[in-house]
């Protein structure tokens, strides 16, 4: 290690060449490097989706869904799988376990379904895929005039094949309308006046509707080949086509005995900007994309577009670029302003020119980062730049003590300035190492946290490290280099004993070096030194204060003075408004209670942009969709981007709910303003196999939620399903020779419907339905009246052969684990309102009461509290092991059993800084202050590090114990506050951010500034103290052994070391 350094400080051309490359490599890096809005996250989740047209979600469950469950027990690497159960359809999800190859896990998933004996006949083949992970980038509208929602439907269709074009964009999903369909409407009497059924009509489209290939001719001259070509796309092709021919010449076409045309779904689905019919056009982003870029190229295609057309217009609705450059804009300020004030502090306490060479070390560090950064995916993101700020602080902190070293031999050793560098750099290359080391090793806890937390984190991590350890080659190789080449070092004489000049700028700040100096000595020598003297004499007095404090900050956590939420919340520019109605209600009723709540919207937005900084609307604009079918409504509220806001958009949301009021007949309204990270804050989901004991549970449960006044947005997953018709047989319909399947056919046939064909058109597939037309099938009436046709060949009305009940079905039904779930969430009605809590009392005085009632159902604790459980548990395995790996370096480093643990001990004393300081920013403690303390544990070391070095330095020079401890805290004082003070000055920008955006980032930034403050106090103090008493135990401990008097140096590791080199001397 020595010829290296002294290598590249004897030679600066090779420093300069490694600057040159990491410039060139760190630029290429940036400019490769894409940009997210959160860091890139591989899916962990596998979707299995299964169609099965005119399927009850009973039908769906029994046959289909129970026999892919019970094949996928015993898979290696799932975590748990949920499915779903509908009306005609249903999705099995599949989470796959952190760490495990999810490719290995999906190929195991399909073997185990392939191995399902049978399907339901009529059943579509399981659709097995991997859920990739895109983000939605850009949204925008079509819409225009008096333009009828096929044409907008045709124009977002060559808009999106227009988009796909470009390169670089993937993912287009545009959505706002229904399926096309082609409607085969048969009208009954002419039916029944022909003879004809159901089955016969659609055979004769499924079997004329064709495009088909018979074989080849081949001739002596050439080859021919046979072809059918009789393939009608549209629904007036169709009304020629012969159904049936007579015996007497007649013909029966196809518009003798129905209606034919090109229709849309009956599931409704329509979308509205701003109150005009609308078509939405998502575009979104894989891992492999760029934000930014892709923004970029949509806003540019849309400029284009709207200065062509003149009919329709194109309106972004929504556009993550605007807020991520905001945010990002925000980060790299309080980035630059973090670096200006170390570099301010470093000038103030340092040597000028030293203070320039340390901060030259920052963007050396982050180019080279790029290098490396850019090769592992690492994305221009919210969290990668936070934990750029995070390092500023800590990257000078080695610079710092290098610079010092050297200074020192330089000055008060009088070496030469190469033999100052080298002397200076190899004295103190230990305990640099080490806490880079343990600074890396407390970092690297991130990669090992389950849940979302760990998965988002792990960048702040990467980037922290990868920064860390490019800034220890600068500091070892690059900062000596400069040093012993600048006029950093400088005695006012030459190596040759010759004056040298002093100019201007040198003077100033030679000047203002000497005052900070003065200040810095006068409160060490006047202030520190009496302290610490005192501290030393009344030792359990001095225990007892930071350990009171200790209890008292606690206390006040308990006590709720201090507030606790476990995740954060996310500032978020939307308002999700969720109506659902019991199902089956006309889509009219749904539509004039969606429209009543944006009319509330409008109001709200008047209201504040009249307080709003220059009367810019707060609402930019509402996207209203009435649909997936008739029962379901949402409005898309996009706010004002967060940065330009004057209002959060919980107040907002908050503001509407108050508007709209209380809303009867419906099944759920939520006002959701986004921002709920892990998910729901309050979720408890029920299981069992009962459903009667299961939905009384429920039923109880929810009431228990909708009295409590702290929760709003109270859903569950299982809304009273539509009205069934339940049909029983009368005994003459089996003396007709009727059965159920038979009747229930036709029926279906009738009413549901046959799909007689389905093919592509363009871009949509096209289903071909026969079933009666809408007018024949809109009443009970209409039911009753169907003529069934028997075996006989006569026809029957259905009234005369079944009874029927009306009662509701299930919309939906819910598996966890195999077992039937309804699940329960809630919202926070405010926000500093402690979830956790009112999780333990539903745990405690809600569910033990419903559990006596109902002993069938068990109780599961979902949304946040599950992402919570899954991030502590790890932190539980990780924590210990994190501990021990430092325990380990700090032993290697000093030699010593007890000094490492000295050092540990310091850690909770941190919570001091950490509690209070998100008492004074009136921010609750969560996990992201909790994740600060693991960054600070890394910091905390270093500081020790440095004391305890010098103190074992100066033992080995044969100054007493007492002394020793004394001299160490006073000579490594500046050392220690100038690096505490550089790595808080670094995150103060950020601190003192008022910004709503950066909000849910300033937690981790108080536990490390904070807990630095307390630390640097607990080092300088509290350490002397701990060492003075673990050397009092050493003392006792010897003397004991061996009865006789036992100084207080001899017990010490370094002076045993030495006695060790003596001997071998």
């Amino acid at each position: 290690m020595r010829k290296i350094i002294t290598y590249f400080i004897k030679y600066p051309v090779a420093v300069n060449v490694m600057i040159l490359a990491f410039v060139i490599f760190g630029l290429i890096g940036v400019f490769n490097m894409k940009s997210s809005y959160f860091p890139l996250v591989d899916s962990q989740l596998i979707r299995i989706s299964l169609l099965y047209p005119g399927a009850s979600p009973a039908e769906m469950e029994e046959g289909v869904i129970l026999k892919i469950e019970d094949n996928l027990k015993g898979i290696v690497g799932v975590e748990r799988v949920t499915s779903v159960s509908s009306e005609n359809a249903a999705s099995v999800n599949i989470e796959v376990e952190k760490g495990k190859n999810i490719d290995i896990v999906l190929s195991d998933v399909k073997n185990a379904v392939d191995r399902v004996p049978s399907f339901p006949s009529g059943m579509e083949p399981p659709v097995i895929a991997k859920v990739e992970s895109i983000r939605p980038t850009i949204s925008f509208t079509v819409s225009g005039e008096n333009v009828s929602l096929k044409s907008l439907k045709q124009y977002a269709r060559n808009i999106e094949n227009d988009i796909r074009g470009i390169d670089g964009i993937s993912q287009v999903a545009i959505s706002g309308f229904p399926e096309e369909e082609i409607q085969i409407s048969v009208r009954e009497n002419d039916l029944i006046a022909y003879g004809l059924s159901f089955t016969e009509v659609a055979d004769a489209v499924r079997n004329s509707n064709i495009l088909i290939t018979g074989g080849n001719i081949k001739t002596a001259d050439e080859d021919y080949l046979i072809r059918a070509s009789n393939r009608s796309y549209y629904g007036v092709e169709f009304q020629n086509l012969i159904v049936r021919t007579q015996q007497d010449g007649t013909i029966i076409r196809l518009k003798d005995i129905a209606n034919v045309g090109d229709v849309w779904s009956e599931n409704p689905d329509r979308l509205f900007y701003n109150g005009n019919l609308a078509i939405d056009i998502t575009v979104s982003n894989t891992n492999n994309e760029d934000l930014l870029s892709t923004a970029e190229k949509i806003k540019d295609y849309i400029h284009k577009f709207n200065q062509q057309e003149q009919n329709v217009t194109l309106n972004i609705s929504s556009d993550a670029s605007v807020s991520l450059n905001g945010r990002t804009k925000l980060l790299v300020e309080n980035g630059i302003f973090g670096i200006l004030l170390v570099l301010l502090f470093l000038a103030l306490f340092l040597n000028f020119r030293l203070a320039i060479w340390v901060a030259f070390g920052l963007p050396v560090a982050f180019l080279g980062m790029f290098i490396f950064a850019a090769q592992m995916s690492v994305t221009i993101n919210v969290l990668s730049l936070f934990g750029m700020i995070i390092v500023i602080g800590i990257l000078v902190d080695d610079g710092i003590v290098i610079g010092e070293n050297i200074y020192h031999h330089y000055y008060d050793l009088g070496k030469s300035k190469i033999n100052a560098a080298i002397d200076g750099t190899l004295e103190v290359i230990p305990p640099i190492i080490s806490a880079i080391l343990t600074t890396i090793i407390a970092f690297s806890t991130f990669f090992f946290v389950d849940g979302r937390i760990g998965s988002f984190f792990g960048e702040v991590s990467l980037i922290v490290i990868l920064t860390l350890a490019v800034s220890l080659i600068e500091a070892l190789l690059i900062l000596p280099a400069h040093v012993a080449h600048s006029k950093a070092l400088d005695r006012k004489r030459l190596e040759k004993g010759e004056q040298k000049k002093t100019n201007k700028i040198n003077a100033f700040f030679n000047k203002i070096n000497e005052v900070a100096d003065k200040g810095l000595v006068k409160f060490r020598d006047d202030y520190y030194v009496p302290f610490l003297k005192f501290s030393l004499k009344n030792k359990v007095f001095s225990f007892c204060v930071p350990i009171a404090i200790l209890i008292f900050s606690f206390m006040a956590i308990k006590g709720g003075i201090i507030k606790t939420s476990f995740f954060p919340r996310i500032a978020s520019d939307t308002v999700q408004i969720s109506l659902k109605m019991p199902q089956g209600t006309n889509e009219q009723i749904t539509d004039s209670i969606i429209s009543f709540i944006e009319e509330k919207v409008w109001l709200t937005n008047k209201e504040y942009t009249e307080r709003q900084t220059g009367n810019v609307q707060v609402v930019e604009n509402i996207i209203k969709r009435v649909g997936p079918g008739s029962a379901n409504a949402t409005l898309t509220v996009n706010l004002l981007p967060g940065e330009a806001r004057d209002f959060s958009s919980p107040e907002i949301t908050n503001s509407i709910s108050e508007k709209v009021g209380k809303i009867y007949g419906i099944e759920s309204l939520v006002f959701g303003s986004g921002g709920n990270f892990g998910g729901s804050p309050v979720a408890v989901s029920l299981l069992g196999n009962n459903i009667k004991e299961l939905k009384a549970a429920k039923e109880e449960l929810k009431q228990e939620f909708e009295n409590n006044a702290l929760l709003k947005d109270i859903t569950d997953n299982d809304p009273a399903g539509i009205k069934e018709v339940k049909i029983t047989l009368k005994d003459n319909a089996y003396l007709l020779g009727l059965n159920l399947q038979s009747i229930m056919a036709q029926i279906r046939y009738g009413f549901f419907g046959f799909q007689a064909q389905r093919f592509q058109r363009g871009q949509d597939e096209i289903k071909v339905w026969v079933r009666y037309d809408k007018a024949d099938r809109s009443s009970i009436k209409d039911l009753d009246d169907m003529r069934i046709l028997t075996p006989s060949g006569n026809r029957v009305a259905f009234s005369e052969i079944a009874n029927y009940t009306i009662a509701r079905g299930d919309i939906a039904i819910n598996h966890l684990e195999g077992k039937r779930e309804i699940q329960i969430t809630a919202d926070l009605q405010d926000l500093k309102t402690n979830a956790t809590e009112i999780l333990d009392d539903i745990k405690t005085s809600v569910m033990p009461e419903i559990l006596s009632k109902y002993p069938t159902v068990s109780p599961l604790y979902e949304g946040q509290n599950r992402e919570a459980n899954k991030t502590t548990d790890s932190l539980f395995i990780v924590g210990p092991i994190i501990l021990l790996l430092i325990y380990i370096v700090i032993a290697f480093t000093f030699r010593s059993y007890s000094q490492p643990i000295l050092l540990m001990v310091m850690i909770p004393f941190s919570m001091i800084g950490i509690v209070w300081g998100h008492f004074f920013h009136d921010f609750p403690i969560g996990i992201l202050s909790f994740l600060g303390i693991i960054a600070l544990i890394g910091i905390m070391v270093n500081d020790g590090l440095v004391l305890i070095g010098k103190f074992n330095s100066y033992l080995k020079e044969g100054i007493t114990f007492d002394d020793a401890l004394i001299m160490s805290g006073q000579s490594r004082f500046r050392a220690i506050f100038l690096t505490s003070l550089t790595t808080i000055a670094g995150l103060a920008p950020l601190l003192l951010e008022k910004s709503r955006q950066a909000q849910f980032l300033k937690p981790m930034a108080i536990s490390i500034s904070y807990g630095i403050g307390i630390a640097t106090v607990l080092t300088l103090v509290m350490l002397p103290l701990l060492l003075a008493v673990s050397n009092s135990i050493k003392v006792n401990i010897k003397w004991l052994k061996t009865n006789k008097k036992v100084s207080k140096e001899e017990v010490e590791r370094a002076i045993i070391e030495s006695k060790f080199d003596e001997d071998e001397i």
